[in-house]
Order: structure tokens, then C-alpha cells, then sequence
């Protein structure tokens, strides 16, 4: 299309547009975390109630039942809390980035030759196609096991097709199927008992 069919089109839609900005400005946003005990936490999709431990010893976090475990020493502030449980769900995610990689690489015909992990405001992932480098966003930790695995095949069928368009569509076609067919789940990553 050209610029001036968009443009007559975009106007179109103005109070539309004007309507969903509304929405999204109104809707309710998470609260500030105030890293103190049952706050609730999600790990792999699942809720967890925070629990915080003061302890001389050096930090560290786990799962226990249904809490997150975080033990700090005595006095360790907002940040810093913050700070080691983002490092521990980068490092969560790390761990279960290789094998959906390696069962959908020969799949889709695709080598992943680097992966990264880092905090995202706007996006669950992006890649570089000449580097053949995926990038996953560290929020992904919080969310199903699933959603991370659509995300990586997502980002791999990008290092066939750049864009959003019909060819990549149909790229995802089959592997949105195995995503979403139960007896591919049972090959998929381990929850997060297992």
C-alpha cells in the first residue's frame, strides 16, 4: 500500500485507536514489590508466596512447596532483593533455554549458534539473523514452561523468515500445531518439579 492509503485509513481508525489508548492507560498495573513475605511470586507459571529469611549467610533463593525462599543477610534493602531474584530467574531461564533449542532446531531445520537472556520492557524475544543469536526476555522464567517454548521456535522460524509475513506464517504453521498437540507436550521441557 502506499503511504497516503495508510494514512486515510490510520485517520479512520483515530477514535478506535484513541479508545484501546484509553484502555490500556486505565488498566490496572502490579503493584511496587515490596520484597516482603507472601507477596505472591510466579515461577514457571505457578504462584508462589514469597518467603524472606534474614540470615548471616550468603543470599540465596528456592523453591520450597508453594513459597520462594529468599534469604538475605540482615538489613539488605529493596534493591538488592530485587537485584539476586532477578538473577536467580536469569539464571532459571538460562537452564531451560537449551532444550527446546535442541528439539526444535533439527525440526525447523534451524542452528541457533548463541542465545541470550536479559530484561525486555516491550518484547518476549528478537534475534539477529546474521549472527543466528536468539534473545529472550528474563520475564519469560514467570510464565509457563509453554509460552517460553513458543517463544523460541517464534524467534528460530525468524532466523528462516525476518518478518511477519505470509512465508513466516506459514513457517509457524505445523510447529504451532506440535505446540499445541498434548502427546509433543509430554517431549517438551520437564515443569518445574521435574
Amino acid at each position: 500500500m502506499n503511504l497516503d492509503t495508510i494514512c486515510v485509513f490510520a485517520i479512520s481508525k483515530l477514535g478506535w485507536i484513541r479508545q484501546q489508548q484509553k484502555k490500556v492507560r486505565e488498566q490496572e498495573r502490579e503493584p511496587l514489590r515490596e520484597y516482603l513475605d507472601r507477596e505472591s511470586r510466579y515461577v514457571w507459571g505457578k504462584r508462589y508466596l514469597l518467603k524472606v529469611i534474614a540470615k548471616d549467610a550468603a543470599p540465596q533463593v528456592e523453591l520450597k512447596h508453594s513459597q520462594l525462599v529468599l534469604q538475605v543477610r540482615p538489613a539488605t534493602g529493596e534493591d538488592r532483593k530485587q537485584a539476586i531474584l532477578e538473577d536467580w530467574y536469569r539464571a532459571q531461564l538460562k537452564a531451560a533455554i537449551p532444550p527446546p533449542i535442541a528439539k526444535w532446531g533439527p525440526l525447523m531445520g534451524v542452528k541457533v549458534a548463541r542465545f541470550f537472556v536479559q530484561r525486555m520492557k516491550t518484547k518476549w524475544g528478537s534475534c539477529s539473523l546474521r549472527a543466528a543469536n536468539i534473545r529472550l526476555n528474563t520475564d519469560l522464567a514467570r510464565k509457563p514452561r509453554e509460552c517460553l517454548e513458543y517463544i523460541v521456535v517464534h524467534e528460530m522460524a525468524h532466523l528462516l523468515e525476518p518478518t511477519h509475513n505470509s512465508r513466516f506464517m506459514t513457517l509457524m504453521d505445523p510447529f504451532r500445531h506440535r505446540l499445541r498437540n498434548p502427546h509433543f507436550a509430554q517431549a517438551s521441557v520437564a515443569g518445574p518439579s521435574g
